[in-house]
């Protein structure tokens, strides 16, 4: 009565009947893959960052994440005071600051 639907027939050695390591293979080289290209670049980037950010101090000229620049003025836990320019300061957060410039680039500006 099958008249549209024709018999299958399965054989037991089918790449769906493929067993135990062998179809593990392709997963497994995927998440290899996507741990070196993208999980372990941005761990180390987490890790500069946080050592930068820890190493802030008072004097230093930095840059924050908006493209403010200024020299920071005070150094809290959470928040730097940065001076944008005669007796302006501003206050940001710490974690905001995206990299400390070389001295003198502001008068360079």
């Amino acid at each position: 009565m099958s008249f549209f639907i024709s018999d299958a027939w399965a054989e037991g050695s089918g790449i769906a009947g493929a067993g135990g390591f062998e179809s593990l293979i392709f997963p497994i080289g995927l998440v290899a893959i996507l741990y070196f290209f993208m999980i372990r670049p941005q761990v180390k980037r987490q890790k500069e960052h946080k050592a930068l950010v820890t190493g802030l101090q008072k004097g230093d000229e930095a840059q924050s994440m908006g493209g403010i620049m200024g020299k920071i003025v005070d150094v809290s836990d959470n928040f730097v005071k940065l001076e944008v320019a005669d007796n302006v300061v501003i206050t940001v957060r710490r974690s905001s600051i995206e990299s400390v410039l070389p001295k003198g680039s502001l008068k360079e500006i």
